[in-house]
């Protein structure tokens, strides 16, 4: 397949290349493209066929359901309900980096939403993304646009690297501001529950709707027979080539802890990245390290980590060892990623 690449570096001067892309959703095709979390993959969400050609392209599991992304708060057309807290965090939230599961009409196909009743929908907040979405008349379905468990691309040319030659068009713009993809609340029930933790955090939801919860399994590995509701639940993502074992403790412990592993792995001859908080990084005394960012600025901590787990790869580690974070505010995000990453590895220091 040959795969066409633009990039929008003025919205109003670039104007025909997000037109040209909406053409390719509009006949079925598939198109990278930019949004404020990460880089999504995307076909017309309506159109059976076309949404296939996304799972053929990721190599993704048919039951793991797709997120449709829509350019209007107004989703009547979708869903058979909108719940008063749903419509509560739209109007809070959209656009933004939130998702809403909802009871989906017959209009949105099975093979979009995994057979299940319910769909995923969210309103980017990219001025690209919107567009896109507003020239394609049709909601456009779209998960990561990576291949399948690999971390998520937040710049064109990691979307370039994993999807050239599998997907019609390439769309390129900013890199993703947020770094993680979006929230997801599941409002299907009664209290609704958060399945995915993003940059819009439990604290954010709670001061909707005080009755909000995290999903009790969360953060533990998904058993073989687990039917996901959401993406990203079931299966080990964001992981990349080398192994990822994570070290958690109090601090000092912990850069100890960090020191001996990588001293053990380097002894034996393996090549050891670190992924290292701000703080830490300069107490590291062997080993590649990628500086994430400020325990005190988990946001910045957010939106490298994609990227950070990606670069390892660049330089061809055979293992990395990374410090957790304070499971709270967006690090219930962070640790979410990483654990996801490391299969669940994660060594007590």
């Amino acid at each position: 397949m040959e795969t066409k690449i633009a990039i929008v570096k003025n919205l109003h001067k670039d104007i025909e290349y997000i037109k040209e892309a909406a053409n390719i959703i509009k006949n079925g095709g598939t198109v990278v493209f930019p949004t404020e979390t990460v880089y999504g993959l995307g076909s017309d969400a309506l159109n059976e066929e076309a949404v296939k050609k996304i799972f053929k392209a990721k190599g993704r599991p048919q039951d793991n359901p797709l997120i449709l992304h829509v350019a209007s708060k107004d989703i009547s057309s979708l869903v058979e309900e909108v719940p008063n807290v749903a419509q509560k965090l739209i109007n809070k939230f959209w656009p933004g980096p939130l998702t809403i599961i909802l009871n989906k009409k017959d209009i949105v196909p099975d093979v979009t939403s995994a057979k299940l009743k319910s769909v995923g929908i969210r309103m980017p907040e990219g001025e690209i993304a919107l567009k896109l979405i507003e020239f394609a008349e049709t909601p456009i379905a779209a998960p990561s646009a990576n291949i399948s468990g690999r971390p998520s691309p937040t710049d064109v040319e990691r979307c370039i690297e994993d999807l050239l030659g599998k997907v019609d068009y390439i769309l390129g713009g900013e890199k993703s501001r947020v770094g993680v993809e979006s929230t997801i609340v599941d409002c299907t029930v009664d209290p609704p529950i958060v399945l995915r933790p993003g940059a819009i955090t439990i604290e954010d939801l709670k001061r909707v709707d005080n009755k909000i919860e995290l999903d009790i399994g969360l953060m533990k590995k998904p058993t073989s027979d687990f039917k996901p509701k959401a993406p990203g639940m079931k299966y080990k993502h964001y992981a990349p080539k080398a192994k990822v074992v994570i070290v958690s403790g109090n601090r000092e412990k912990t850069i100890e802890k960090i020191n001996e592993m990588v001293h053990y792995y380097i002894s034996h001859g393996k090549k050891v990245g670190v992924l290292a908080s701000k703080e830490n990084s300069m107490k590291y005394k062997e080993g590649q390290i990628k500086v994430l960012g400020s325990i005190l600025d988990l946001d910045e901590v957010a939106h490298n980590l994609f990227e950070s787990l990606r670069s390892f790869d660049d330089i061809g580690v055979d293992i990395i060892i990374a410090e957790a974070f304070e499971e709270k505010g967006v690090g219930i995000a962070i640790m979410n990623r990483l654990k996801k990453a490391a299969g669940y590895d994660i060594i007590e220091s």
